[in-house]
């Protein structure tokens, strides 16, 4: 199978040339040039198996450079001891309609570690197929848990090294930790002066820099993605929504062939965009429901067809979201639309911070999505009311998502639905305890703890005792200075 750029239809690789470069020379997006079909009865089979072969059976429709033996391998590597959970992603049911999809078992509690444990095995075997000799940089602008979850999964791999950028005040107190607590020869951590936005415009701007590039083959280095820009990490993500379907189907929740709704807490557009991938492979999936915080320039999107980015951007509790330009839109206008509609809305955007998709495109993306927002407070009464009511706790953006699909049901929209949890609540353990009455001025482990003493609950090993490691990044760069950082540390 072939991969395209959203912004050149012409510019076709393989799926190894696809993950080895991240993102398309021209600054597109790589997709598949057609979406295999999975019928009824396959994934009546794959109701039988674990989430591990279930990994390999859909993940091999779009690897057709790997063999089944290579991906088992991977799967068998990325989905191991390092999880808590035997399930991997389960799927845990509040009442008959309700069920939450837990992604954040893995070793960094959130759930990027779903494709980011496997992204750095489709990589680094990409580049074996390719015969590339080079060694590779991986470059990453986080939101929070992209970050660390990609940093565990590079950290050591031989042939790489791996640069992440963060916003400086964007991030919650654990994830920092998380982050400037690294270990691993091959990692760097920097924040960045301003939000996300700001960290991954100045990552796209190092990607599309011609004379960068140049410097770093005098080097014999070229860069890569972790972002969900890359394919190689949006693929892991299809397989968590077939599964989360066998598990309704096998808990008697639904019957083989009937719809489902899921409501995912969106920033950047990756986690629902895999979501799309699916029904479209043949998923029963009614609507994808765009849940957002207070930032919801893709509620109003998905509304009204404009993408308008010009905009107050607010800091929230759920800071994973707190994005006012989603990248992995693009692939769904290119799917929606073509190269040449895509390249002038992406021109627009860096111009004047708006585009218009029109009635046409509106209407094919309404088919599929619905959407709404949260503020702080409501999604504070959600956690606060669902744990009181049944002793279920999550964090701040899977309250965000809670709270859209509460809202919808009151309107009218009652449908079987899955909610995807994206996070331990323990990665954001001072909104959490606030949300249950709890707040204080505790910071890094001691919230932890103290979130363990409120509600009764464990918080997950990787979690525990981040206080006591060493802090080994403490720097601050300017969004036009973050090309200086990574060249300084190539060249160390």
């Amino acid at each position: 199978m072939k991969y395209f750029s959203t912004r050149d239809k012409n510019n076709a690789v393989s799926a190894s040339a696809a993950i080895a470069q991240g993102l398309a020379s021209d600054g597109g997006l790589f997709v598949p040039e057609t979406i295999p079909a999975v019928t009824l009865s396959e994934i009546g089979e794959l109701c039988k198996a674990d989430y591990r072969e279930r990994a390999v059976a859909i993940m091999g429709r779009y690897l057709d450079e790997f063999t089944q033996d290579e991906l088992r391998g991977f799967v068998r590597e990325a989905y191991a001891d390092n999880y808590d959970c035997a399930e991997i992603a389960p799927t845990r049911f509040l009442d008959d309609s309700s069920g939450v999809l837990e992604l954040w078992h893995g070793p960094t509690c959130a759930f990027k570690d779903m494709a980011l444990q496997m992204l750095p095995r489709l990589l680094t075997a990409s580049l074996k197929k390719l015969g590339e000799k080079r060694r590779v940089c991986i470059l990453v602008a986080t939101s929070g848990d992209t970050g660390k979850a990609a940093l565990e999964g590079f950290a050591d791999v031989e042939g790489t090294s791996i640069v992440v950028f963060y916003p400086r005040d964007g991030v919650s107190d654990v994830q920092k930790l998380q982050m400037t607590t690294q270990r691993g020869k091959n990692v760097f951590v920097s924040a960045v002066e301003g939000n996300f936005d700001d960290a991954q415009t100045g990552v796209k701007q190092i990607f599309s820099d011609r004379g960068f590039a140049d410097k770093l083959e005098e080097k014999g280095v070229f860069l890569s993605s972790a972002n969900s820009i890359n394919w190689g990490r949006l693929l892991p993500q299809i397989v968590y929504y077939f599964s989360a379907y066998c598990d309704c189907v096998n808990g008697g929740k639904l019957s083989l062939g009937d719809k489902l709704d899921f409501c995912v807490p969106t920033g950047n557009f990756g986690d629902i965009l895999a979501g799309w991938y699916a029904k479209k492979m043949g998923l029963p999936v009614r609507k994808l429901i765009c849940a957002s915080n207070s930032n919801n320039v893709l509620t109003d999107f998905i509304n009204t067809g404009v993408y308008d980015r010009n905009r107050e951007f607010f800091t929230t509790i759920s800071p994973s979201m707190d994005i006012l330009i989603s990248s992995n839109l693009e692939r769904l206008l290119f799917m929606c639309s073509d190269d040449a509609s895509v390249k002038g809305w992406m021109a627009e955007l860096k111009t004047s911070g708006r585009y218009d998709v029109g009635a046409k495109v509106l209407s094919e993306i309404k088919a599929d999505f619905l959407s709404g927002c949260a503020t702080d407070d409501e999604a504070k009464a959600c956690i606060g009311k669902l744990f009181k009511d049944t002793g279920y706790l999550m964090d701040t953006h899977t309250a965000d998502a809670y709270a859209v699909l509460a809202r919808m049901r009151s309107e009218g929209e009652s449908f079987p639905s899955v909610i995807v949890s994206t996070a331990s609540p323990y990665k954001f353990a001072d909104s959490v305890l606030d949300a249950l009455g709890e707040g204080g001025k505790e910071l890094g482990s001691a919230l932890i703890e103290k979130l363990e003493a409120v509600t009764g609950t464990k918080a997950p090993k990787p979690l525990t005792g981040l206080d006591g490691r060493e802090v080994r990044f403490t720097g601050c760069t300017s969004k036009e200075e973050m090309a200086d950082v990574v060249m300084e540390f190539i060249g160390k």
